[in-house]
């Protein structure tokens, strides 16, 4: 939160090397005209020669009470700020053994840092937090926890396989007059199922009389961005949830197209036979394990230098166990907060050996991010605002 300009203070700044080449025999730096003749001074990579700068500026006019700062990581959950005098920052940085990279301010625009510090500010400020989804999806858990001034580390626990036999699918693409309703569960398979169908030569028109359901928000955005409008989107996203809204529309004897994962929850179809629905069911992809996390994260995690480890669906926690290895579970240290999007996921968690901390209520990405925010809240006992 130190701006470099600002009308109450200077209109004027520099930046400047702060380590010249060791085997020069005299400064390129004019001392002389730097000190007194520019508000605000900006050192690069200047830590090790503070002494000296700050020793040339006073010596040059510079007053010794003129406000000084260092920033190391900036912007960054890691970020440290050490503040000070030219007469007293050398002292500070020893005492606080403050070590390189830094940047150094010089100038009064430094004793605005409190009233305009703003990243310090963000409720998830300081948290670092491990993204466990599929790399192709991290992406919109990833930039939350960022706006929300969090650290995400991505450590993609699957990785999304489309089905390699499609006879399946083509066959019911042949035959979508049929349908009387069409279930997304994911928006993965929106992506692939419409992907597929463009290609097969068919376009929305012949989803016409169909009637779309969506597990969720992303998943009905998704169709949406097609030009397809969702009938059915339960107000809790699961399985469940599904058939609690479909029970008051649907008929015995209606056909019903459930495109989705391998290996996903039975609950859904079993339930749809049971009530004379005709039921097909076609396999589009499957979550697989992605390669072994780094030693160097499992190591991060069993010593607790994350705050919190977050899974998306119950093949996050299968597949995530299976990266680390099952006996690494309990040495997770406590201090790392699982959080989890749903208690579908949260279930899985716990059978695999994890203390669930953290359940969000929406069972969508904004309603995690918005879970851990309020848990970080409650842990620190500071209302952040962003």
């Amino acid at each position: 939160g130190i701006p470099v300009t600002h009308r109450d203070a200077t209109s004027s700044f520099a930046v400047i090397t702060g380590h010249e080449k060791p085997e020069k025999t005299r400064s390129s730096i004019h001392w002389d005209k730097i000190s007194t003749g520019i508000g605000t001074l900006v050192f690069l990579m200047g830590v090790e020669n503070l002494p000296t700068i700050c020793h040339e500026l006073i010596s040059h006019g510079r007053s010794p009470q003129t406000p000084i700062a260092l920033v190391r990581w900036g912007t960054l959950p890691q970020q440290e700020v050490l503040t000070g005098t030219l007469e007293n920052i050398v002292g500070k940085v020893e005492a606080a053994q403050f070590k390189p990279p830094a940047v150094i301010i010089v100038g009064e625009v430094v004793e605005l840092r409190e009233q305009l510090q703003w990243i310090e500010s963000k409720p998830l400020w300081g948290k670092r937090v491990i993204v466990t989804r599929a790399r192709a999806q991290a992406s919109a858990l990833v930039d939350k926890i960022r706006q929300a001034g969090g650290q995400a580390i991505e450590c993609p626990s699957i990785i999304i396989q489309k089905e390699v036999d499609r006879e399946a699918l083509h066959a019911a693409f042949k035959n979508l007059e049929y349908y009387d309703w069409l279930v997304f569960t994911s928006v993965n398979g929106v992506d692939i199922f419409l992907e597929e169908m463009f290609q097969h030569g068919l376009d929305i028109r012949d989803l016409k009389g169909i009637r779309l359901v969506s597990i969720g928000p992303a998943t009905r955005k998704r169709l949406e961005e097609h030009g397809l409008r969702v009938e059915i989107m339960p107000p809790e996203y699961q399985a469940e949830g599904i058939l609690d809204q479909l029970q008051k529309s649907i008929t015995p004897g209606q056909w019903v197209l459930l495109p989705r994962a391998i290996g996903a929850r039975n609950v859904l179809p079993d339930t749809l036979k049971n009530w004379g629905v005709y039921m097909h069911e076609i396999s589009l992809y499957r979550a697989v394990a992605a390669q072994t996390a780094g030693q160097g994260l499992i190591e991060e995690m069993l010593n607790g230098d994350f705050d919190y480890l977050t899974f998306t669906s119950s093949s996050t926690v299968t597949n995530f166990v299976k990266m680390i290895g099952e006996d690494n579970v309990s040495r997770i240290d406590p201090l790392v907060k699982v959080a989890c999007i749903g208690p579908i996921t949260a279930g899985t968690a716990r059978d695999m050996g994890f203390t669930v901390d953290v359940t969000a209520r929406e069972y969508t990405i904004e309603g995690l991010v918005q879970a851990v925010v309020k848990d970080a809240h409650s842990a620190t006992g500071e209302e952040r605002v962003q």
